[in-house]
C-alpha cells in the first residue's frame, strides 16, 4: 500500500510539471508562475494610475514611464527586433550626477552619455515580437514575461515587482500601492558611478542607502543602491 501511494504521488507531481511545461511552450506564461501573473496585474495599476505619464518613445521603439519629477524615465521595448540599443532601460537627468563629480567618460559600456541625460539597460533578446491583439504598453511588459520571465522579479523586502534592466539596476513598482508608501522606485547600482567620479551621498535627488536583497542562494544580503522613490497615492 505505501508503494503504490508512492507511485501515485510521484504521477501526481509529474503531471503538474507536465502541465507546467504545456503552458510554457512557445514562451507562454506557466499557469503556476504566480509572480509572473501578478506582476502583469500590478504593472497594469501602475500604469493606470501614471497613464498621463506613459508615452510612445519613437526614437528607442517602445514606452517609457516618467517619474512624477520628469527627472527619470523606464522605457520598454514594442519589438526587440527593432530596438536601436536596450529592450528595457533607464533614462536619467544627468545634472545631479554630474554636479556629484561624475566623469561620464569613466561609465561602463552598458551606459550612454547624451545631451544631458544618462541612460542604462539592456538587450533582452533579438526576436520579432507577435501581439495578438493591440499594442499597447501593457500588451509590451506582456512579451517580458512570457518570453524574458527571468528578467522579472519580487523583492520582498520593499514587497515590489520589478524588471532586471542588468549590473543591478531595476525598474521596481509595488505589488500593492494601497499598502505600500514606495509605489514606484528607479533603482541603481552605485559602483559604476562611484568608480566614475560620482559622491554618492551628494547626487541630489537619489537615496544611497542600504537594500536587503536575495543572494545566488536566495539569503537576505544588504546591498548598496541608489533609489529614486515615488508615494503616487
Amino acid at each position: 500500500m505505501k508503494n503504490i501511494k508512492v507511485f501515485l504521488w510521484a504521477a501526481l507531481f509529474g503531471l503538474l510539471v507536465m502541465a507546467a511545461v504545456s503552458c510554457g511552450k512557445g514562451g507562454g506564461i506557466s499557469s503556476l508562475d504566480v509572480v509572473g501573473k501578478d506582476s502583469i496585474n500590478s504593472f497594469d495599476k501602475l500604469l493606470q494610475q501614471t497613464a498621463r505619464q506613459v508615452t510612445q518613445d519613437a526614437m528607442n521603439g517602445g514606452w517609457s514611464l516618467a517619474a512624477p519629477d520628469n527627472m527619470a524615465r523606464f522605457i520598454w521595448s514594442k519589438n526587440y527586433a527593432e530596438s536601436p540599443l536596450h529592450d528595457v532601460m533607464l533614462e536619467l537627468d544627468a545634472a545631479p550626477f554630474l554636479a556629484a563629480g561624475l566623469d561620464p567618460d569613466k561609465l561602463p559600456e552598458n551606459f550612454a552619455f547624451y545631451e544631458g541625460m544618462l541612460m542604462v539597460g539592456t538587450k533582452l533578446g533579438e526576436e520579432t515580437l507577435k501581439y495578438s491583439g493591440e499594442v499597447t504598453p501593457l500588451a509590451s511588459y506582456e512579451q517580458i514575461v512570457k518570453l524574458k520571465r527571468s528578467s522579472i522579479g519580487y523583492h520582498g523586502a520593499l514587497d515590489h515587482y520589478g524588471v532586471s534592466l542588468g549590473d543591478g539596476n531595476m525598474f521596481e513598482w509595488a505589488k500593492d500601492m494601497s499598502t505600500n508608501d514606495k509605489d514606484m522606485v528607479f533603482v541603481l547600482n552605485p559602483e559604476p558611478f562611484i568608480a566614475a567620479g560620482a559622491d554618492p551621498n551628494k547626487i541630489e535627488g537619489w537615496a544611497f542607502a542600504k537594500v536587503t536583497v536575495d543572494d545566488a542562494n536566495g539569503k537576505p544580503v544588504e546591498v548598496d543602491k541608489l533609489l529614486k522613490p515615488f508615494n503616487l497615492q
